[in-house]
Formats: C-alpha cells, structure tokens, sequence
C-alpha cells in the first residue's frame, strides 16, 4: 500500500541502486512534482553542516517558490569535502536538473551516511538518469527505502482528508537528538499554500515531532526536513482557519515520522512516551523531558527492566530547570512510585512489570504549574554499541 510522498496528486517518485553502497541496495531517491512547489525546510543545528545543507539553505533562501524535485543519497553523507562537496552537489542539482527538464536552483539534494567520504558523482549521475526515467505515483515506497542507512525498516505516513493530501517519508536510527537532529525528512502535500506560511506551520509542526525525539544524544551534520507543497488539489491555505487545520494536519504526519524514527532507534528494544507535566513553562518540560530522555542510566535502566526510579528524578534535577522534589510524583505506567520527595510503598514487580513491556509509559508531574509536553526515546542496548562500533565497516 503506497503510503509515503506520492499520496498527494503531482508527486512522483522512485528509488534506485547506483552502487554508493556496499551491498546492491537502492542507495538513490528522487522525489519530483509536476507543478512547481513552494518549499520550506529546517536543518541541522550542529555547527559542522554537510554540503548539501548548505545548498538547499541557499536555494530555499533565494527559490522558495518554485522548487520542482529533491535528490536523496545514502551511502555517503558527503560531509567535511570542502570545495569538493560543494561542487558534488551542484553537479548533482545539475544532472537533476538536466534528466528532468527543470533549472538547477529548482532543485534540493539531501544525503546520509559517512562522514569525511567524497561522494562518487559519476554514479550519482546515473542513478539520476536511471531515476527519472522510472518515477511514478507508485514509487514513493521505493524512495523511502532508497534512503535508509542503519534503519531497520522504512518510514512513511500520509494523510487525505476532503481537501488535501499530506504524505511523508523518514530516516533515522542514530545520531538523532532534539532541534532536528542522522535524520532526513521529506513531507508532500497538494495543497496550495505560500512559502511563508508553509515556513512557519513547519517549525510549528517539527517543535511538537521532530523536536520531541531522541535516540542518542548525538546529532548529525546532515539533519533536513523539507516540505514541498505544489496546490494541486486546487485547495487554498488561506485564511486562519485553513492555515489552523493545515498546521494540525502537517503536525499528525510528523509526529508520526518521528515516532516511527524513536521506535527504530539503533539496537532498540522499547519505545519509550516521557510526558513531564506541572512545569511553569512548556519550555521547561521540554527541557526536563529531554534531560530524562537522553541520559544513559535512565535508558540502560530501561533495558534492563531495572525500575531504577532515582535515575529519573536524577535527571530532571541536573535539567537547568528550577524543580523541587519535594513537588515532584512519578509514575512508571499506572504505578507511582515517588512522590513528595520519597519513594511511595509500590510494589516493585508492578513497576518492574511496567518497564519490561515494549512500550514503556514515564510520567513526572513536577508540581510546579501547567505547563506539559511528550517526548519520545527508546532504549540503549548492547547492540547500538555494536552497531555504532563497526558503523564503517
């Protein structure tokens, strides 16, 4: 079932091998539109940024309004190339450009994988040709598997409502971390928008998704989520009704994408909800969630379905936040097991129980205010050490 970019009307899409990788996998996507799209996109915010960031960053800064394809690599992240990589990829944008009958600035290219390694243009220059003779409405499964690296499955999730259509791709297992954080995104929709509202229902959309996960701690040079909107349905996203139920809807597909990333997590054996609740602030929660959902004591605790409650309240106390435990209760499931500064009288094996299922449920009240927030984590298992440990090779 087609469930991924292509789900909007004018989108269409494919996935190739081009030899960027070892094995014969599809290493190559291409996404394109047949109307000119506005475009929108939010990047890494890691200091040290791969070509093809830098790129979209400035055709996005220049072009927003009439992009018409994104070129997606794994195998090679083409990351600290130099002049080098910058050149690899706008000779990439050029070739696009050129089997697709388009300008090169109306093209946005995003790649994934080592970092250091200058990327093989000779083979990207084919599989683009191999590509754009093979997209269709059909193809945007095969795009999403093209794009994967450590991911253990693909990520996709589309939307249709009387109205619009909203589909999206993602992938994800490591080096993924708040403030868009190795993660690459492409969302589609046919819905008829400009780029400045496009712009900010996006970064209203990834504060609540993409913002709201973690795997490791780590996050990538590469990180890109683009969203591409090319009014083919006909349907205008105008007045401040539509922007309302635009926004909620782009914010659905994106929560879901970055759910699916955290339960993909690199040697994850559980998914892992942390809502914090009774802060002063949402920005408190967030960063107390964060604080919980990053350290590795909560997380190894997690895996080894020790209820090592203190590890949590540990956290939250080195957050920054202003946080009183003498105000705090936390639940592992249904079962409380601090509260007002103590351990309640909880029966251990409940709470055992509670973190040993695939989905573990972390709720701390902070007694403070009103504010909430959920974010989303996995475990840190023995695998993502070997995963990570031989990732090279």
């Amino acid at each position: 079932m087609n469930q991924s970019v292509t789900v909007p009307k004018g989108f269409k899409a494919t996935g190739v091998a081009c030899g960027l990788k070892k094995t014969n996998a599809l290493d190559l996507a291409l996404i394109a539109s047949e109307n000119d799209c506005a475009g929108a996109g939010v990047f890494t915010t890691n200091r040290v940024q791969a070509a093809p960031v830098i790129y979209d960053k400035e055709i996005l800064g220049k072009n927003r309004d009439a992009i018409h394809a994104v070129v997606i690599n794994s195998g090679c992240a083409n990351a600290c190339t130099g002049e080098d990589g910058m050149r690899d990829a706008r000779d990439t944008a050029r070739a696009a450009a050129n089997a697709l009958g388009c300008r090169a600035n109306q093209i946005l290219i995003l790649s994934t994988g080592v970092i250091g390694v200058r990327l093989d243009i000779a083979k990207v220059r084919a599989g683009i040709a191999q590509g754009a003779k093979s997209l269709s409405s059909e193809g945007g499964n095969d795009a999403s598997k093209a794009i994967m690296t450590t991911d253990t499955r693909p990520k996709v999730f589309a939307i249709r409502n009387s109205q619009f259509a909203i589909g999206g791709m993602a992938k994800g297992a490591g080096m993924i971390h708040p403030n868009m954080a190795t993660l690459l995104s492409v969302i589609t929709t046919d819905a008829k928008i400009s780029p400045a509202r496009l712009d900010r229902a996006l970064r209203i959309a990834v504060e609540k998704s993409f913002n709201r996960i973690s795997v490791d701690g780590d996050m990538s040079t590469n990180d890109t989520l683009l969203v591409l909107a090319n009014g083919a349905s006909g349907y205008e996203i105008s007045n401040a009704q539509d922007i309302e139920k635009f926004t909620e809807a782009l914010t659905r597909v994106a929560t879901d994408l970055a759910k699916q990333v955290a339960r993909d997590g690199e040697g994850a054996t559980k998914f892992v909800e942390i809502v914090v609740s009774g802060a002063r602030a949402e920005k408190d929660a967030a960063r107390v969630a964060k604080s919980i959902a990053n350290s590795p004591l909560v997380k190894t605790a997690i895996y080894g379905a020790d209820a090592n409650w203190g590890r949590v309240v540990c956290a939250a106390g080195y957050s920054g936040v202003e946080v009183e435990p003498n105000k705090m209760a936390l639940w592992f499931g249904d079962v409380n097991v601090f509260k007002n500064g103590t351990p309640t009288q909880y029966n251990d094996a409940d709470a055992t129980r509670a973190i040993s299922n695939a989905e573990v449920f972390i709720r701390l009240d902070l007694g403070m205010g009103e504010a909430s927030t959920t974010m989303w984590t996995c475990d840190l298992s023995h695998d993502y050490v070997t995963i990570n440990g031989k990732y090279r090779t």
